[in-house]
């Protein structure tokens, strides 16, 4: 299967949300019920079992961890500085900051393990336990501010960073769960890829992107050129072995996490600009994935 086809079926996922919520009973009412039940369980789930199955070693990939949270910290960076240019909608910039520095969790590990095996999957969940938290309260802090929440608050109970913190203190512990412990987490935390797609699908509007054309471009320039170029550079400048270097620039150009959505509807947020974003990402991702890979595959040869 290509890289491009990976993502097909996120894509699809999207598209059967949408339809599903116009022309089926199951209606908006279903749908909001369904983004609680992935914000606070079922994406909690994925993290933390995606974080706690896979040992972490710090030490021999000290640079690649390195190299992820450089790039982390500059997507974090550019997507909020865009708040301080004039005639940004500030609900729109807290809204979507987030789709430009997350990323798809599940389409990593799930690429990882094709590219590279075990070693790429290792690798990711890695970056996975170091990126996410940041991620995520990065992505907390302007969406509280702009609805006037208490950040410190958000932080101590957003169910995401819980669950990730959660993972990478059990992880460095070295405790392991128990085999049936451990096989209801993943089959509660594999039902939510599914529906948080297709709750993205529910809550899209097709014109939702009108909302600000060149903010959502600028995101998504971010997103899918200037991080898989920066990805590229230290690739080539880090003491990475080849897998690492697969893995970095993979890393740089997944398209952003659709839980960027339901993130955005649970906190205030302005959830079909978000969710057209996520929609974007992840189809512009089927073309940049590839790209970027096959570019990586040549620097680990």
């Amino acid at each position: 299967m290509s890289t491009a086809l990976l993502l097909l079926p996120d894509l699809l996922l999207i598209v059967c949300g949408f339809l599903v919520c116009r022309y089926t009973a199951l209606d908006r009412s279903v749908w909001s019920a369904a983004e609680k039940l992935v914000y606070h369980l079922l994406f909690p789930a994925l993290l933390f079992g995606a974080i706690v199955r896979n040992p972490l070693s710090l030490g021999e990939s000290a640079a690649l961890g390195g190299g992820a949270l450089a790039l982390t910290a500059l997507g974090v960076a550019t997507s909020l500085g865009l708040g301080r240019l004039p005639g940004v909608e500030a609900r729109l910039h807290a809204s979507g900051a987030q789709t430009a520095f997350r990323f798809n969790s599940y389409v990593a590990l799930a690429l990882a393990e094709r590219l590279a095996g075990g070693a790429g999957v290792a690798g990711v969940a890695l970056l996975v336990a170091l990126c996410v938290p940041l991620c995520n309260v990065a992505a907390v802090w302007p969406l509280a501010r702009h609805s006037q929440q208490a950040f410190g608050r958000e932080l101590l109970r957003n169910p995401l960073i819980l669950s990730t913190v959660a993972g990478l203190l059990c992880n460095l512990a070295g405790l392991r769960l128990p085999e049936v412990l451990g096989t209801t987490l993943q089959r509660i935390g594999s039902a939510a890829l599914p529906i948080g797609l297709m709750a993205v699908g529910a809550g899209l509007q097709l014109g939702g992107l009108n909302a600000s054309p060149r903010l959502a471009a600028a995101f998504l320039g971010i997103r899918h050129a200037l991080l898989p170029l920066a990805g590229l550079g230290l690739a080539l400048l880090l003491p990475l072995s080849p897998t690492q270097r697969t893995v970095l620039v993979m890393f740089s150009a997944l398209p952003t996490a659709s839980s960027c959505y339901v993130l955005a509807v649970r906190m205030g947020g302005h959830g079909p600009f978000v969710a057209g974003l996520v929609t974007v990402s992840t189809a512009l991702g089927m073309v940049s994935l590839p790209l970027w890979t096959a570019l990586a595959g040549r620097l680990a040869g």
